[in-house]
């Protein structure tokens, strides 16, 4: 028997940081929204946890984020045995699209089904929450938002019928590498929470994005990013972030679906990484 799990890539619509925790993590403010790039997750029963993925750069071991996922599985459930794992990447790394994340919470969705656990959604979010921030989000999907650590989720209205471009440039982005950057700085530019919040659910997307930000963006450097947002813009994009850590860059369009088209066009001639996609 085998169960195979869609794991969609998510995007941040908006994404501040606060204060840090005594272990050096920082709290987030972050809403997110999964998209139609997807990764692929088949789990089947195990004698221990094996992971299988032809990719190169993606660790097969303790590593692993299914890993993780599936000794966090076993030692809540009680159940004996383990798992073998087979992950497609479709989802560039180190690009802020929380391709493992997904990959995790996918595993832990086929896990539970698998084994017959019978688990809810919120107690897979609570062992999800064990594994890394944005697994708990990526469990749900949709529309979110995240604080705290992450644990902290609260759905949100989706977005309406529209395209997402994604870039991913040359250069990948490690987390680690972008909070550090993100202390060494401060005076950072910031639009108010509350408002952000209240604009994006009263549906005035025009608004929202027009302010929206990310907070790495104003510490974390990527060649090649306000290139694709120029093209992105010309081309008629709503709205243009970083997503995440970095660094992948995305364009939503959503007056004029259409011209993402244009923008894919014109993209393709200079970056090889390049997806068009739609919120899930």
């Amino acid at each position: 028997m085998k169960i195979t799990e869609k794991a969609p890539a998510k995007i941040n619509l908006c994404l501040d940081l606060g204060d840090r925790f005594d272990d050096g993590y920082h709290a987030i403010f972050t809403i997110m929204h999964t998209v139609s790039l997807y990764d692929e997750v088949t789990v089947s029963p195990a004698d221990d946890i094996n992971i299988v993925c032809e990719t190169p750069g993606v660790p097969t071991d303790r590593k692993n984020t299914c890993y993780k996922a599936a000794e966090e599985f076993f030692a809540r459930t009680g159940i004996k045995g383990g798992a073998k794992i087979e992950i497609v990447k479709n989802i560039p790394s180190q690009a802020g699209l929380a391709g493992g994340s997904a990959d995790a919470a996918a595993a832990l969705r086929a896990l539970n089904a698998i084994c017959g656990a019978g688990l809810g959604m919120s107690d897979l979010a609570d062992i999800a929450s064990k594994v890394g921030s944005d697994v708990p989000f990526c469990v749900y999907g949709g529309a979110m938002l995240s604080q705290n650590r992450g644990e902290v989720i609260s759905a949100l209205p989706r977005l309406p019928g529209c395209r997402v471009v994604l870039v991913k440039p040359p250069e990948g982005v490690s987390t680690a590498e972008a909070y550090a950057a993100y202390d060494a700085r401060g005076d950072y530019r910031r639009t108010g929470r509350d408002w952000l919040l209240h604009t994006y659910m009263k549906g005035d997307l025009d608004a929202f994005f027009a302010s929206s930000f990310n907070i790495f963006e104003q510490a974390v450097y990527i060649p090649g990013r306000a290139r694709i947002k120029e093209i992105m813009r010309r081309s008629g994009a709503d709205c243009c972030l970083m997503t995440g850590s970095g660094s992948c860059v995305f364009g939503v369009f959503y007056k004029h679906p259409e011209r993402a088209d244009d923008a894919v066009a014109l993209l393709k001639k200079e970056f090889d990484e390049v997806f068009v996609a739609e919120p899930v």
